[in-house]
């Protein structure tokens, strides 16, 4: 009604007063809802800006109570927010939740909440001591105790610079054993980032493509261990990777390596009635302690053969007494005879004696110079390898089936198959395929046996010329009753182009010959080497020469010269005078981690001789090792090694474990597995960081092991420790 009556009177002459009014009035009603419209963004805006903080990522150091944010977000979210303030809200919530997952908690820092902000002096000062660390870090290893510098202690150069510039090898599908291992309290803490297993069996971060790091200490410094014996089937003599210790098979070893889904920590016992002081070298050469190696089947065994005898508390063995009738001197004689390029202890230097029978072939050839490695197979029931260890000569364990033998390609002068009753022709071949792999080109393959059938003869001949192997003498020997072969791997690989049939065919030549741990055997031919920088494309000098002699295939020499004269000053100015061990009673040595056979080289006039395990990680300088006159073999010491317990009287450990830090998912069971392999009363010569020998020494002494000798200087040191007969 009032605004028709008003409407009436601005329509009379007069009205014109009362349209201006109300064109006023209008436009004060316009300004006021405007202002009411905008004068929550004003105050939005105010808001804002007394909490700027809340878009903010919050840092770790800076953070405020759970509750203060929770309510200051509240206010925020009631008045709504524009499109910046919404996008810096969710990445401070993503922020926020990704600490929470980091710390492994949902509440926020408590001592955070009490303190507030930290003191920037205390900031600065841990900045600094971060920096300080990771410049020792860098810096570590530099020098050894001796004062010289050691190019086993620098770790980068180490892992990363490979002999002649390839890459590391794989490592197969060997992590797939390691890597299982279970839950245990004394496993350490690694990095939280997520991990695949690739193909070749490493286990790498997704994101990075590097592999996990272990976070903390590589030993627990806190941590305390109550040793326990193993209950193993083959009690004294367990070999985790190869007796079997589930289910009810017949047979007690495993056709392929295969290691227990966690890791050995249990300790082994000892022989029954106790583990004896082994006999001396060369006394026990020709007797051994029985109770050392004594086994179920073995007595039985010692009735059947004269090689052997028991003759009171010992194992006796007859001078030139063998599984070969007339003696293992004219054995040896009539293969010079068949081959009169076969130069003992010369030309030929390395050799792999297949089945482990009685030693007497490993023996016969000691004494010529060469250094003949006794490969145990599964099937040896009577555990002869071990035997030939207590004796003081090489031997490893491992099955030869399906996969290739722990060698690289091209290493051994011969290999030697002295009634070790294997069908080589079998299986399309692939065991004699395998030996082909690991002969030097230009090698010799020695087979003898004393019943071969027609058929195996002709198939064996079919197949021996299916790869181009010349057989170069083929003789009954009368006296010995046993047929021996002798036959030669070629130097050159024209002969393969003349076959007629491409079968077995050549293999790609992408397939690395050198990948050896858990690699299936491949059934085709390897290339000879042809080219001066590869390895096996000459022959070595002769022995001794070749220990000096560094091939052309070699990159650098001069770090090689210096790694040599390293190991030769420290053992000839400390190990041999001035730790305390008694030499006369050291015979059967294992290096841990080897890098060119320094330490052994420096070894080579002692009455001892070492197996230079290259470890699968490291560059692959095995090669080389070989190429010296030595031997070696790869291993992942996250696994167990290929041997019996209490095969070696020392074990030589180089900055092995700070190289398995972030390997391992317990290196303590690498302590457990020294403990297993070391005879009670050898030592253990142990290289390390200090931060690891502190823990590390710990560990030693609740297995009860005598440590007569420690010595550190700045970040290194070593220790000098004795393994006891102590079994809980």
């Amino acid at each position: 009604m009032a605004i028709a009556r008003f409407v009436r009177q601005a329509k009379r002459p007069h009205g014109f007063c009362v349209k201006m009014s109300a064109v006023a009035i209008l436009g004060l009603c316009f300004i006021f809802v405007w202002s009411m419209f905008s004068s929550p963004s004003s105050s939005l805006v105010s808001q804002r800006e007394s909490f700027d903080g809340i878009v903010e990522p919050v840092s770790t150091n800076t953070r405020a109570s759970s509750s203060g944010t929770q309510s200051n977000m509240k206010e925020v979210e009631k008045h709504g927010l524009s499109r910046e303030d919404k996008k810096a809200k969710v990445e401070s919530d993503l922020n926020r939740k990704h600490e929470k997952k980091v710390n492994g908690s949902v509440a926020l820092d408590v001592s955070v909440q009490k303190s507030g902000k930290r003191d920037e002096k205390e900031v600065t000062k841990e900045k600094n001591a971060k920096q300080i660390k990771g410049v020792a870090e860098d810096n570590d290893g530099s020098r050894n105790s001796e004062g010289e510098d050691s190019p086993e202690e620098k770790e980068e150069q180490e892992e990363e610079e490979v002999l002649d510039g390839k890459e590391e090898r794989p490592d197969g599908e060997g992590e797939e054993n390691g890597d299982k291992e279970g839950d245990s309290d004394l496993v350490e803490p690694v990095d939280t980032e997520s991990e695949e297993k690739l193909e070749d069996g490493s286990s790498e971060s997704r994101n990075s493509g590097r592999k996990k790091k272990i976070r903390g200490p590589l030993f627990d410094p806190k941590a305390h261990y109550n040793w326990k014996l193993c209950n193993a089937k083959s009690k004294h003599n367990y070999i985790p990777c190869i007796d079997i210790e589930s289910g009810k098979l017949q047979s007690y070893r495993h056709r392929e390596r295969s290691c227990p889904r966690s890791p050995l920590m249990c300790l082994v016992p000892l022989t029954h009635g106790g583990y004896g002081s082994p006999v001396r070298w060369p006394e026990s050469k020709s007797k051994i302690l029985y109770k050392n190696v004594a086994h179920p089947k073995l007595a039985a065994f010692v009735k059947k053969h004269s090689w052997v005898a028991e003759s009171g508390e010992y194992l006796t063995f007859p001078q030139d007494q063998s599984e070969f009738k007339g003696g293992i001197l004219h054995y040896l004689e009539s293969i010079e005879e068949m081959v009169p390029d076969i130069e003992w202890g010369k030309n030929i230097r390395v050799v792999l004696d297949i089945g482990c029978t009685d030693s007497s072939f490993s023996a016969s050839l000691l004494d010529k110079e060469v250094l003949t490695l006794s490969l145990g197979l599964k099937d040896d029931l009577v555990d002869l390898a071990q035997i030939a260890l207590e004796r003081g000569f090489p031997a490893v364990v491992s099955p030869l089936g399906n996969r290739r033998l722990s060698f690289p390609s091209g290493v051994f002068d011969a290999i030697h198959c002295g009634g070790c009753g294997l069908s080589w022709h079998s299986n399309v071949g692939k065991l004699l395929l395998e030996m082909n792999r690991i002969l030097r080109p230009g090698g010799y393959f020695i087979l003898s046996s004393r019943h071969d059938s027609i058929e195996e003869e002709e198939a064996m001949t079919r197949l021996t010329a299916s790869i181009c192997w010349n057989i170069l003498a083929h003789k009954t020997d009368e006296v010995g009753e046993v047929g021996v072969k002798i036959y030669q791997k070629p130097v050159s690989n024209d002969i393969y182009e003349l076959r007629r049939k491409k079968n077995p065919p050549l293999c790609k030549e992408d397939e690395n010959p050198d990948a050896a741990w858990y690699i299936s055997i491949k059934t085709c031919l390897h290339t000879i080497p042809s080219a001066i920088e590869q390895h096996g494309a000459e022959w070595p000098e002769e022995w001794p020469k070749r220990l000096e002699t560094y091939p052309e295939w070699l990159n650098d020499r001069e770090k090689l010269i210096a790694d040599t004269n390293h190991w030769k000053a420290i053992v000839d100015k400390s190990y041999l005078t001035g730790i305390g061990i008694d030499w006369a009673n050291i015979r059967n040595v294992l290096d841990m981690k080897a890098i060119y056979g320094g330490f052994a080289a420096a070894l080579s006039q002692q009455k001892v001789w070492v197996m230079n395990v290259v470890p699968v990680h490291a560059p692959d300088t095995l090669p080389f090792i070989f190429e010296r006159g030595l031997l070696g073999i790869y291993h992942d010491w996250c696994e167990s090694f290929g041997t019996y317990p209490r095969s070696y009287d020392l074990l030589h450990a180089d900055h092995l474990f700070s190289r398995l830090k972030n390997r391992c998912k317990q290196p303590v069971s690498i302590v457990v597995e020294m403990d297993r392999i070391l005879r009670p009363g050898g030592w253990a010569i142990i290289r390390e960081k200090v931060e690891i020998l502190d823990p590390l020494e710990g560990i030693l002494r609740s297995l009860h092991w005598e440590i007569p000798m420690t010595y550190a200087q700045g970040k290194e040191g070593i220790i000098c420790a004795q393994k006891t007969h102590w079994r809980p």
